[in-house]
């Protein structure tokens, strides 16, 4: 999940030359460095613009530009929006293979703005496809990313997403995914899911897919649907994106061949019932308020309304049964109306 800027997702300046002409202008948050993109090679002729958001992860994040950047299928352009808008970024960002662009922010605009803006960017700047990454995961290998393009391509998807997995322990999913009542945890679980006949379909969970984790969309799908709303910060500005995808009829999903490396976030999910339910309760307190705050404006929306009564169950047994906690199940109603009534004060 991107935090602060970027992991629950996350979230800007000069270009910064190598060698004793290297300048930082302080009054300049957005550069570009172009190279040579290599065209008339033959490849795809289609522009991917790949998408990172990062808060203060400088390590993490050159693992995963690492990978991005070398992809067997290269992408045409990388943007960075820096959440902190830190000198070191942009000189990891800048010394990349391909052409950049850094956005360095001086107000934090959490995950849910980092990536509305990068996307704003990237369709700008001409992009056909955008390719969502973080700072704290990275796609399992290289060829991540023509994977997706070809499974896009063969199933006529808008939006098509890898499966998140561990980056400990790449066989477990990173969170656990719902399927009617039962819970997948297992990467293998899933794809005896796939869409299933012959051969070609056996690669895609439709319907379904985690954002904004190697998501990669077309440009046609972000105007339909559009960028995540700022307002969210992080946590649930996935889930929003997704509610609109679902929504708009276009198709998407899940697809079972490739996948995206996140620590995982299953620690969250508390069984109760007997392990036939769960309730979503970090232990961070200011990664609780923004759930519980963005999941009670998440289910005000269309689409989402019909989950209120089971919420009302998990999360009235989770405090008073599984905790014994009424003043925790006060301060979660709390925050639930707060996101209903469109409040989105930040703790």
């Amino acid at each position: 999940m991107r935090a602060d800027g970027s992991g629950a997702g996350g979230e800007g300046d000069l270009r910064c030359e190598s060698g004793p002409k290297t300048q930082h202008n302080p009054d300049r948050s957005e550069q570009t460095r172009s190279v040579n993109p290599g065209a008339g090679d033959g490849r795809d002729a289609r522009r991917v613009v790949a998408v990172v958001v990062t808060h203060r992860r400088l390590d993490p994040l050159r693992a995963s530009l690492d990978v991005v950047c070398g992809q067997t299928r290269p992408v045409d352009h990388l943007v960075v929006i820096d959440n902190a808008d830190e000198q070191s970024v942009r000189e990891l960002v800048e010394s990349q293979p391909v052409e950049t662009t850094y956005i360095g922010s001086r107000h934090n605009l959490g995950g849910a703005g980092g990536f509305a803006l990068g996307m704003l960017h990237a369709l700008a700047a001409g992009a056909d496809l955008v390719w969502c990454a973080d700072d704290d995961g990275r796609p399992e290998g290289p060829e991540v990313l023509a994977t997706l393009l070809d499974c896009l391509d063969r199933h006529g998807l808008a939006e098509v997403s890898p499966v998140v997995c561990d980056l400990a322990d790449p066989d477990r999913l990173a969170f656990p995914l719902r399927r009617g009542l039962v819970w997948r945890r297992l990467r293998s679980e899933l794809s005896a899911e796939g869409d299933g006949g012959d051969a070609a379909k056996t690669d895609l969970l439709p319907g379904i897919a985690s954002l904004f984790n190697g998501a990669l969309f077309t440009a046609e799908c972000l105007d339909r649907v559009g960028v995540p709303d700022l307002r969210l910060f992080i946590r649930g500005d996935e889930v929003e994106v997704h509610r609109r995808l679902v929504r708009s009829g276009l198709a998407f999903g899940t697809c079972l061949t490739t996948a995206y490396l996140h620590p995982q976030g299953s620690d969250e999910f508390k069984p109760i019932l007997g392990g036939r339910m769960h309730t979503q309760f970090p232990d961070d307190p200011v990664k609780r308020h923004f759930t519980f705050r963005n999941r009670g404006y998440l289910l005000s929306q269309p689409g989402m309304r019909r989950l209120i009564p089971q919420e009302i169950v998990r999360f009235t047994w989770y405090f008073l049964v599984s905790r014994r906690d009424p003043a925790g199940l006060r301060e979660w109603l709390r925050l639930q109306r707060l996101g209903s009534g469109e409040h989105f004060d930040k703790p």
